[in-house]
Parts: structure tokens; C-alpha cells; sequence
């Protein structure tokens, strides 16, 4: 083991996420996946997954307002100045570790659970006899499903940048449900 490592596995922890949230997370990312991979064949595998996306962003949506702390919105979702000042701290090199989603990844938050949202109504609405065949529809999922996509691609970049900032495991953190304990300059 390394002097790093070493040093990380005597560092006191704290629950962060909690296992419904971890359980979620990766179920989004293994049926965006499945749907991605799928989208070309729009049989029965792409058809299952996007049914379980909705059924994961319902049970999301309640544990957003019913969860533990860290996953309520009402923790991490900012105001737009907020998330501004956040940003502008970042790009200064200044921005402060929080415990939970920082004030853009709350954003991030929100608008992937929306595009998912969407993308997912959409793709409902293209299996029923009243919008089945409707080109407009099917180009509203097409794109919308590469937004999704440019926004995952952002969250990626976000939480790389956050862990090398922070000197942080956040790809560790969303298995483990834990997180480095806050210091006197965090925000909790």
C-alpha cells in the first residue's frame, strides 16, 4: 500500500449517499447504457430500459423529497445566483468542497432528470397508436437523447475536475455511500 493510500484509509469518513441513491445512480447509468446501445434497434431491450428509466427517476423524484439529507433536492438544489457565485469561485480556483453535490452538480442534477424525463416521455408517447409514427416525435427523442448524452459528458467532466480539486474520490464515494469527513472550510 502507498503512503496515498495509506494516508486515504485512515482519514475519517462520512455517509453521504445513502444506498437507495447509489442504487439509483448506477441503475440510470446501466439503462442509459442499454438504451444507448439499443437505440438503432428500437425492439423490445430499448423498449425495457427506458420503462425502467421512468420507473428509476419516479422512485428519484420521491426520495428527492422523502430520502436522507444528502439526497433531498431541497439540500442541493441552489438559486441561480448561488450556483453562479459557485462557478465563478470555481473558475477562480477557489471553490469550496461540500459534503454533498456542489451548487452546479445540484444543477446537473436537475437537468439530467429532466432530459431523462423527457427523452423518456417521448419515447412513451412514440409506443402509443395516437403519435406512433410521427417524424417530429421520433426527431424530439433522437435529439433530445443526444443532449442527454452532452450532459453526461458534462457530469463526467464536472465530477473529474471536482476530484482532482478536492483531492476526492467521487467515483469511490457513489459505491461506498462515504466521503472524506468535512473540514472547518467545507460546506455541509
Amino acid at each position: 500500500m502507498s503512503a496515498v493510500e495509506k494516508k486515504t484509509a485512515l482519514e475519517p469518513r462520512v455517509r453521504v449517499w445513502d444506498w437507495p441513491v447509489r442504487l439509483l445512480h448506477w441503475g440510470l447509468v446501466v439503462c442509459v447504457a442499454l438504451s444507448w446501445w439499443s437505440r438503432e434497434d428500437l425492439g423490445p431491450l430499448h423498449e425495457r430500459t427506458g420503462y425502467a428509466v421512468i420507473g428509476i427517476l419516479l422512485a428519484r423524484l420521491i426520495w428527492g423529497f422523502a430520502g436522507s439529507r444528502y439526497a433531498r433536492f431541497s439540500q442541493f438544489v441552489r438559486s441561480p445566483e448561488a450556483t453562479m457565485a459557485y462557478a465563478r469561485a470555481a473558475l477562480s480556483g477557489k471553490a469550496p468542497r461540500y459534503i454533498g453535490h456542489n451548487p452546479l452538480g445540484g444543477l446537473m442534477v436537475v437537468a439530467l432528470l429532466a432530459c431523462l424525463s423527457l427523452l423518456t416521455f417521448t419515447g412513451w408517447l412514440y409506443t402509443t397508436d395516437m403519435f406512433w409514427g410521427y417524424g417530429w416525435l421520433a426527431y424530439l427523442h433522437k435529439y433530445t437523447a443526444w443532449v442527454l448524452l452532452g450532459l453526461v459528458a458534462l457530469h463526467i467532466c464536472g465530477m473529474l475536475w471536482t476530484c482532482r480539486e478536492h483531492h476526492e474520490n467521487l467515483v469511490g464515494a457513489m459505491f461506498t455511500g462515504r466521503k472524506k469527513a468535512p473540514s472547518q472550510n467545507d460546506v455541509a
